[in-house]
């Protein structure tokens, strides 16, 4: 099971529409994931723990897990760009 962190400024608008998205994604695609809905500002405290980080804030900071950005979720634009993004990440 993968441990994916979704992250927004706030931990709860934006990040609820990626969750969402992932959460189906997941499902159609017969993979199994621990969601963490969080504000980009916890992602620190998962470090030791997380597979991916999807995320529609900005960060500089480098992490030992793959860092997606989810902000043409909030456009429309790209969207199925960055889903096929976080099924290969989550397939591997």
């Amino acid at each position: 099971m993968k441990t994916v962190l979704v992250a927004c400024g706030a931990g709860i608008a934006t990040s609820t529409v990626v969750n969402n998205a992932i959460e189906e994604l997941a499902k159609e695609n017969n993979i199994k994931v621990d969601l963490k809905q969080i504000k980009i500002s916890e992602v620190g405290a998962y470090a030791d723990s997380a597979d991916l980080l999807v995320t529609t804030a900005m960060t500089q900071k480098e992490y030992d897990f793959p860092v997606i950005n989810a902000r043409n979720f909030l456009t429309g634009i790209g969207m199925e760009d960055t889903k096929a993004q976080i099924l290969e990440e989550l397939k591997k």
